[in-house]
């Protein structure tokens, strides 16, 4: 039997130009786009992919999958982490721990 999967390989960075940025890991790291949207890029790195988000700048974000959002949001926040930004229609919910670590946290 599997264990299931708790992370993703999928690294979230935000950046005010996303095509500069895109063209940087391009050009510099030899990655290769395969999502191509207005305010999103996702670029293929082989072990992770990355996404270039147009937005505020909050370092990379992993994904980690959990069975109850709402149960670890609160255990999250008892341990020390901060609710960074919340979206649910996205679904986003950005969380930093107490070491700056920044991770988006979504529902298996």
């Amino acid at each position: 039997m599997t264990e299931p999967q708790l992370t993703s390989r999928d690294v979230l960075l935000q950046a005010d130009d996303i095509q500069r940025a895109a063209a940087f890991y391009e050009k510099v790291l030899g990655l290769s786009v395969f999502l191509r949207q207005d305010t999103l890029i996702g670029l293929e790195a082989g072990a992770f992919r990355l996404f270039l988000d147009k937005g505020t700048p909050y370092g990379p974000v992993f994904e980690v999958f959990v069975d109850d959002l709402d149960a670890a949001k609160s255990r999250m926040v008892a341990a020390g982490c901060r609710i960074e930004q919340e979206d649910p229609a996205v679904p986003k919910c950005y969380v930093r721990d107490p070491f700056g670590l920044v991770f988006n946290i979504a529902a298996r």
